[in-house]
């Protein structure tokens, strides 16, 4: 198996100026930088201008034609493995998220898929949601997630009292340790694989 660390991107599925996302983010990116196994990057949908779907079909069938696509779908292909972040909009994840999965395959697949989720029941209707497509992009879904609901999110929510996170950290960590955990094991099993795939094609 592969020594080399996987790298992962935190991808922020809001695009909202009113965003909850970027506290919980910022959060998240700290505790991954404690450790040595893995380097974490944040990829922001704001930053990538995404058009909505419009190709003939799949980026797995035929090239994307915008520019900006092709850009998303060259950014993705960078990464062993992707971490969301999302909130729940009416029991699933946002469409800027989903536009943004429809967008790429090929850089999805065969690599893990984690999950931070928020929300009034922790984003779970969301990440379960998510999961199913992941799936269908080719993607490993692991089983730890990290959710943030009920009083830890009245505790940090600009609707609520508005603490930092370090408030709930005791909470969260642990599910946030197992979930990077999956991750590491998950991109570097997927990584080998690759790899042997690769080597086999040659």
């Amino acid at each position: 198996m592969t020594a080399t660390k996987p790298k992962l991107a935190l991808i922020i599925g809001s695009t909202r100026p009113s965003r909850f996302a970027d506290k919980p983010v910022a959060w998240f990116r700290a505790l991954a930088a404690e450790r040595q196994d893995v380097t974490l990057e944040v990829l922001d949908l704001r930053d990538f201008d995404l058009p909505f779907f419009a190709d003939l079909s799949s980026e797995l069938y035929m090239p994307s034609g915008d520019p900006k696509v092709q850009h998303w779908q060259q950014t993705l292909a960078g990464y062993d493995g992707f971490i969301f972040v999302t909130a729940e909009y009416n029991h699933s994840i946002t469409g800027a998220l989903k536009n943004a999965l429809d967008l790429a395959y090929k850089a999805w697949m065969r690599k893990p898929m984690g999950i931070l989720a928020y929300g009034g029941t922790g984003g779970t209707r969301a990440a379960e949601h998510l999961r199913t497509i992941g799936v269908e992009l080719h993607m490993v879904p692991v089983r730890n997630a990290v959710h943030i609901g009920g009083a830890d999110m009245l505790k940090v929510h600009p609707f609520g009292q508005g603490a930092d996170m370090a408030e709930i950290d005791a909470n969260l960590r642990p599910s946030a340790t197992a979930l990077l955990d999956d991750m590491v094991w998950w991109a570097r099993a997927t990584m080998a694989a690759r790899a042997e795939d690769l080597a086999q094609a040659a």
